[in-house]
């Protein structure tokens, strides 16, 4: 399974983090997985919301092919034209989402990440969730927003705030291999169930 995680300037650093920590666990355990950072920003550098250094980035490019895309949020909170707002405004993230999950990716998002989800379109019709503080944002696109840690709508998956991560991550390893829990247990990180 070739998963992407996609980041941009401002993104949240954990929103990424965590769940590249889960997936090369996974794989490191014997699970056939291939996780990248990926970014469509040129040069392949950004910058984190907090000031961490994304470097040396694998492109993310209309042509590639990715089994499972994760999505970070960043910024929103902030109120600011930047990290999750600016992708948006800038239409090239959103636009790469749309290709991917119309190639048959499975698409998630972490916190705000959700909002790059629907302005790809991927969340018409679809129950989801973000971070609790940006519901009523998401509701106001016309999205049916759920209260639940994950949601699981089949191809798009959707996470509540940054450490919620890590349970997306999990419920995505138990979804294609039967192994959350084990991957859990590993990272030390108490188990959340299929959700």
């Amino acid at each position: 399974m070739r998963v992407a995680i996609p980041v941009f300037s401002g993104v949240e650093e954990l929103d990424a983090v965590g769940p590249f920590e889960v997936f090369g666990l996974a794989r490191q355990a014997g699970l056939p997985i291939e996780v990248a950072l990926v970014t469509h920003v040129a040069g392949g550098r950004v910058r984190g919301f907090h000031g961490m250094e994304f470097g040396g980035l694998a492109p993310f490019a209309s042509g590639d092919n990715f089994d499972v895309i994760v999505v970070p949020g960043g910024a929103w909170l902030s109120g600011e034209k930047e990290g999750v707002r600016l992708a948006m405004a800038e239409g090239v993230l959103p636009e790469l989402l749309r290709l991917q999950f119309e190639r048959g990716a499975v698409v998630a998002s972490v916190c705000t990440g959700a909002f790059l989800l629907e302005s790809a379109g991927l969340l018409s019709g679809v129950r989801a969730t973000t971070h609790h503080l940006a519901w009523e944002e998401l509701r106001e696109k016309g999205v049916e927003v759920s209260t639940e840690r994950v949601v699981d709508a089949g191809r798009i998956l959707t996470a509540g705030g940054i450490t919620s991560g890590l349970d997306l991550s999990l419920h995505l390893i138990e979804k294609f291999f039967g192994e959350g829990e084990r991957i859990a247990a590993m990272l030390e990180y108490p188990w959340p169930g299929k959700q």
